[in-house]
């Protein structure tokens, strides 16, 4: 059986994230994950957790400065000091709230030797503080199209950093959406980088919405990524053509 997690980075984007967890509960979700939620204390998300019975599955780190187009710094040359604050502050809220998994966010780079040096040196570091915890370290590859020049773009990247650093708590973020569109072939993918695999993620492919409105026939997929020996929840990280809870349709083929 597919395994569905609500990620409140789309999803009831129109409540503040306490309330988003109680209304991925009511729609019958069975795990949340977000983006960057620390506008909240985290004592009040773990309150929320509790009560609702969900376990909050990931976070992300910061951007950076957002304004000017930041999209991570962690690959950034002569940024280590602010990757490491950022990624000692999402470890931190992650244990307080027992979130499994922090993305550790690259940035824009030339892909150069020096910024994969620098993804890779603050990694290590990320992945000792997390282990810590015993939290999960994720990597992402996104398109070029919505993260033109992203340090990270396809699935054999990440699996070379990943072999790279040689942390058995750093793993990729299979987000459908995003492989689809650099690479597809995404049965095969998953299934041959399976052991590198974190966590993934899905939307309709191009548009990002619902993922019943997809050149991807999910019903068929995502069950053959559970044949290939994943275990975990799916994330759908998908933006709503409407209000959330008219989107959940979908759901329906999968009940």
């Amino acid at each position: 059986m597919v395994k569905f997690s609500a990620n409140l980075g789309f999803l009831w984007t129109d409540r503040p994230l306490p309330e988003a967890i109680i209304a991925a509960r009511k729609a019958g979700f069975q795990a949340v994950e977000c983006h960057w939620p620390y506008e909240f204390d985290a004592s009040q998300i773990a309150d929320v957790l509790a009560q609702t019975g969900l376990p909050m599955l990931g976070l992300n780190t910061r951007k950076g400065d957002v304004a000017n187009g930041e999209n991570g710094v962690a690959a950034l040359p002569g940024r280590q000091e602010e990757a490491r604050s950022y990624i000692d502050e999402a470890i931190v809220y992650a244990a307080a709230t027992n979130t499994g998994n922090v993305h550790v966010m690259a940035g824009r780079t030339d892909k150069g030797s020096q910024a994969q040096q620098t993804f890779s040196d603050n990694l290590r570091y990320a992945t000792q503080e997390a282990a810590k915890h015993n939290i999960t370290i994720l990597i992402e590859p996104l398109n070029h199209r919505d993260a033109p020049n992203y340090h990270l773009q396809t699935a054999e990247e990440a699996a070379d950093i990943i072999e790279g650093v040689g942390a058995a708590n750093l793993k990729m973020m299979f987000d459908c959406y995003h492989l689809q569109i650099m690479e597809g072939d995404l049965y095969m993918r998953a299934k041959n980088f399976m052991d590198k695999i974190g966590h993934i993620q899905f939307a309709s492919v191009p548009e990002r919405a619902e993922p019943d409105k997809c050149e991807l026939n999910y019903p068929v997929l995502l069950p053959r990524f559970y044949e290939a020996g994943y275990h975990g929840y799916i994330g759908a990280e998908y933006k709503p053509s409407g209000a959330t809870d008219d989107s959940l349709g979908w759901m329906a083929a999968y009940a």
